[in-house]
């Protein structure tokens, strides 16, 4: 360790922002690619910054068990930080989640608990809290309402981008799962630009920041049935209801024509980051977030069938 600390910390963000170009719109998106961080996702940041500061506050102590409620990826970024720096990680998911999360989780030594999918995050919340009701061991990042979530991104990724991108930015796109990204992203690039629209991305199939109720979907990690209070810090412009067939299709095509191997939420930002470049003036500068890596969807919609660019037709005269 340096500094008393696991090198692996230090491959934690510092994240590429990969212009991607449309040609048939004429429109670039510039994409984070989170999904670049040691354990796949995005969520590496905040189960980095919560815990070091939980260790640094005397909030963790050796025999710590660190709970918590996610829908995958926090859950994997927690039990590869925690065992990194040598902490029980307990996690609560979703019955819903990919396999490949648990698969991932359990592979860092982790322990999950699996609660039923249509009862939504606040059910796994309010079990995370009766645990640390019932054993002074559990230490809860809660990382829907923690504010650290939100500052991480504002003191980091924002400022990365920033640095990535000199220049006017118009627009920052990015589901929800936490609420942290749109926080504190949406937050740190108005700083510099005040006038820059902040746009959620929400599954067409739970568009609850439109009013809609919450229903099933295939764009894993974001909309979990429940609006984080993290939300509330940040003002949104406006909200953009992507499927999860355009989601499934956009992820696909960043694969065959673009060459990135990740997940759904990508595909259904990139969608809605197009859609936000059409309310604009031409040649606005867009950003968005490659979340996450697309090996832990094997099992999912997104592999259930080959993308349309995949499909050749058989050659006359048989097979090769």
């Amino acid at each position: 360790m340096e500094n008393g600390l696991p090198p692996l910390l230090g491959l934690i963000g510092d994240t590429p922002l990969l212009p991607l170009h449309f040609p048939e719109r004429g429109v670039t998106i510039h994409a984070k690619a989170e999904y670049l961080n040691p354990s796949g996702s995005i969520k590496d940041r905040l189960a980095s910054y919560i815990l070091l500061d939980a260790r640094r506050a005397g909030l963790l102590a050796p025999d710590s068990i660190i709970v918590e409620c996610t829908s995958g990826n926090t859950g994997i970024a927690l039990a590869m930080v925690g065992a990194a720096l040598g902490y029980r990680v307990r996690v609560l998911m979703t019955d819903s989640a990919s396999v490949e999360r648990r698969y991932l989780v359990q592979h860092f030594g982790a322990e999950i608990v699996l609660f039923r999918a249509d009862s939504g995050y606040k059910t796994g919340i309010d079990m995370a809290e009766r645990m640390a009701a019932e054993d002074s061991r559990v230490f809860l990042p809660r990382q829907f309402a923690n504010p650290l979530n939100a500052r991480d991104h504002r003191e980091h990724t924002a400022r990365e981008i920033l640095a990535q991108m000199p220049g006017p930015i118009d627009a920052v796109v990015s589901g929800y799962g936490t609420g942290g990204t749109l926080n504190g992203v949406g937050n740190g690039l108005r700083e510099v630009y005040p006038n820059i629209r902040v746009v959620a991305m929400e599954p067409a199939e739970a568009a609850m920041l439109q009013g809609e109720a919450p229903c099933c979907h295939a764009i894993e990690g974001v909309s979990g049935g429940y609006l984080p209070p993290l939300l509330d810090g940040v003002a949104i412009d406006r909200s953009e209801k992507v499927s999860s067939a355009d989601a499934i299709a956009m992820t696909q095509r960043l694969a065959c024509d673009f060459g990135l191997l990740v997940g759904t939420s990508a595909g259904a930002n990139v969608v809605a980051a197009l859609r936000t470049a059409e309310t604009l003036p031409a040649g606005a500068r867009i950003v968005t977030f490659l979340c996450d890596r697309a090996e832990r969807y094997y099992s999912t919609r997104l592999f259930h069938s080959p993308p349309a660019s995949a499909i050749r037709p058989a050659e006359a005269g048989g097979s090769s």
